[in-house]
Order: C-alpha cells, then sequence, then structure tokens
C-alpha cells in the first residue's frame, strides 16, 4: 500500500462514515511543531503518532501506535507497563513505514495494519479538533476527538509524558 492508497484510505474512512473532517494544504512538513505552525493551531491540538516495538518476552515483538498531543512525548515506561513488557522503543523507520503504510512525518493516528496496536492518550480524544498529516507531507485533516475516537477505536491509555508546562513539584520530607 502506497502513502496515496493510505490518503484514499483515510479519505473514503471519513467519507463513507460522514464524519465532519476539514483538510488543510500546506508546505511539505512532518515535524510536529512546524507544520502546527503551518495550519495555524497550537501543536497541543496536533496529534503525534509514534511506533513502539514493544518486547513482552523474549520472543514476542508487538508492534504499537502511540498517539499523543503534539507538545507532549510518549511516556514509554507508561507503555512499558500498559504491556507488561521488557522493553520498549521506537520501532526502525522502514518496519514503522511498512506498518503504517506511510513514510515518518506522515504517519496517521490510524492503524490500517492488523499487525499495528493502537492506543491514545486520553487528552488526544478530549480535543474538540484533531490535526494530523493526511499520510502526505503537504496535506492535512481535521477532524474531533471524539469522531476520532470512534472511527479509530483506540485503545484509551495514559501514555503521554507531562505537559511542556509542568514543573516537578518537589515536596519536602
Amino acid at each position: 500500500m502506497s502513502d496515496h492508497d493510505t490518503y484514499q484510505r483515510l479519505i473514503t474512512l471519513l467519507d463513507t462514515t460522514r464524519t465532519p473532517y476539514r483538510l488543510i494544504d500546506h508546505e511539505p512538513d512532518g515535524t510536529t511543531d512546524s507544520v502546527s505552525a503551518l495550519r495555524g493551531h497550537p501543536a497541543s491540538q496536533a496529534a503525534k503518532c509514534i511506533i513502539l516495538r514493544v518486547k513482552t518476552d523474549r520472543k514476542t515483538t508487538r508492534h504499537v501506535l502511540a498517539v499523543v498531543p503534539g507538545d507532549r512525548r510518549v511516556d514509554l515506561d507508561a507503555v512499558r507497563t500498559l504491556f507488561n513488557a521488557r522493553y520498549v522503543g521506537f520501532s526502525d523507520a522502514a518496519t514503522a513505514e511498512r506498518l503504517a503504510h506511510a513514510v515518518p512525518g506522515t504517519v496517521l493516528p490510524f492503524a490500517f495494519d492488523p499487525d499495528l496496536e493502537l492506543v491514545a492518550d486520553p487528552a488526544v480524544i478530549a480535543r474538540p479538533q484533531l490535526y494530523f498529516n493526511a499520510a502526505r507531507l503537504d496535506r492535512s485533516a481535521a477532524i474531533s476527538g471524539t469522531d476520532y475516537a470512534r472511527l479509530a477505536q483506540p485503545r484509551i491509555e495514559p501514555i503521554a509524558g507531562p505537559q511542556p508546562d509542568e514543573t516537578q513539584e518537589v515536596t519536602p520530607s
């Protein structure tokens, strides 16, 4: 499946389910902060999509598509705990591209491959508008977090690290 096929699959899904969406054409970019600026919204409203390799034991490797708000990182320890895994790390580019059916920077927050498990942070679902590259570097889509959850049916778990403006409070003991 090519990037064009993945884009078409997304549009077909949105159209056939009569999901309200908006397409946004912009300069080619796959970096969350800069593409959010091109689209004209805060990075917190973007879906950052990261493909992870999760080893639950010596012989078992699972692949997880982790979706978090664009201004936050994936909390690898939270994912490790969630899957009771021995190891969690970023997938290599070739595997990520094969499973996402898209090049890095254009990965959709949808798992169209049966070997890819989808986990989204609750903050993603809570967004009135959720923005993501539409399997293309030059076009993005915007849908509501509620519609995203209904269509993608992710496992919803707290997997995002702290918000950037949150500071670690030290309590005296």
